[in-house]
């Protein structure tokens, strides 16, 4: 027997979000002191430091340090808890084939466009004045430092900006919220759907970013598919990857020719566009979904219940 003693399943989300809790302290707290000390200055002083471009490794690896301690770890806690196996029950599993791959690649793109043109249906969203103040301001911190750790002056600069902003950010979030947080919502609420929905929401909402709300609710959206019709992690990290990737490769062409680069974190596309995305998608899920159920006959799956179609 692999699992341990049932855990109720809203008992599973108080104890995920309690260790959550604790460790983003803990996290926030560790980049602090270990802030002040590298850059010689006081714990007060760490984020405005932080924001400066000079000091931009050293952000770009403190704030990879805070997202293990605040994602990884108590992922990896939680599913010690619940299984004796905790990485297979977080969904790393060796079992995919160059097919899947090659379908997952091409749903990143069909979801880059979806996600653009949500970005235009994002803006569109009527607020109150001070309520736009409010988000305008959380967006404007949240690309600021997003920007601060994009500045890449050489090739090592954008080789350590993928690992720490399109690696690392893909490996940690998808193993908390896919790995953790899905398996508990879906179990919970006894709907695929639900779950998954109730998993991008607090996927988005984790960014504090209003105007990318919508784009991100369909890429966990994405995310979340892929890791239920495959039953592996490793393919929603491939996509997470992918996709944080362009972002950064792009940022790192536009420095490179001494362009402006904020612009590519306000990228949208015409809502049209959207709509032939969705259909590719919905084709593209579709195709995953038969390989993965033709896997699934070849091999043993570790937990079949996870193949079944939404």
């Amino acid at each position: 027997m692999n699992q341990r003693q049932q855990i109720s399943y809203p008992l599973q989300f108080l104890m995920l979000l309690l260790l959550v809790g604790l460790f983003m302290v803990f996290g926030s707290l560790l980049v602090a002191a270990l802030g002040s000390n590298m850059l010689g200055v006081s714990l007060l002083q760490v984020p405005d430091a932080l924001n400066r471009p000079q000091n931009a490794n050293i952000s770009r690896l403190l704030n990879t340090l805070a997202t293990l301690v605040a994602f990884l770890i108590p992922a990896i806690l939680f599913a010690k808890v619940l299984s004796k196996q905790p990485f297979s029950w977080l969904g790393f599993n060796k079992r995919m084939n160059g097919k899947q791959v090659l379908i997952v690649v091409l749903i990143t793109f069909a979801g880059m466009i979806l996600s653009g043109s949500l970005g235009m249906l994002n803006q569109k969203i009527p607020l109150s004045e001070n309520l736009l103040k409010q988000a305008q301001q959380l967006e404007n911190a949240y690309k600021n430092a997003m920007m601060n750790m994009a500045h890449m002056t050489s090739l090592t600069d954008y080789l350590l900006a993928m690992l720490v902003m399109a690696l690392a950010p893909a490996v940690f979030e998808e193993v908390l919220f896919r790995g953790a947080f899905q398996k508990v919502f879906v179990g919970w609420t006894k709907n695929a759907w639900a779950g998954i929905i109730i998993t991008s929401i607090l996927f988005s909402a984790i960014h504090f970013s209003f105007f990318g709300f919508l784009p991100r609710i369909a890429l966990g959206l994405i995310l979340g598919l892929i890791f239920y019709y495959t039953n592996n992690l490793w393919l929603s990290i491939l996509l997470h990857f992918l996709n944080n990737g362009f972002v950064v490769t792009q940022l790192y062409i536009l420095s490179a020719q001494g362009k402006a680069i904020d612009k590519v974190m306000d990228e949208t596309m015409p809502i049209w566009w959207g709509s032939i995305a969705l259909i590719l998608l919905v084709v593209l899920f579709r195709l995953l979904l038969a390989e993965s159920n033709q896997l699934k006959t070849e091999k043993t799956v570790t937990n079949p219940e996870m193949m079944t179609e939404i």
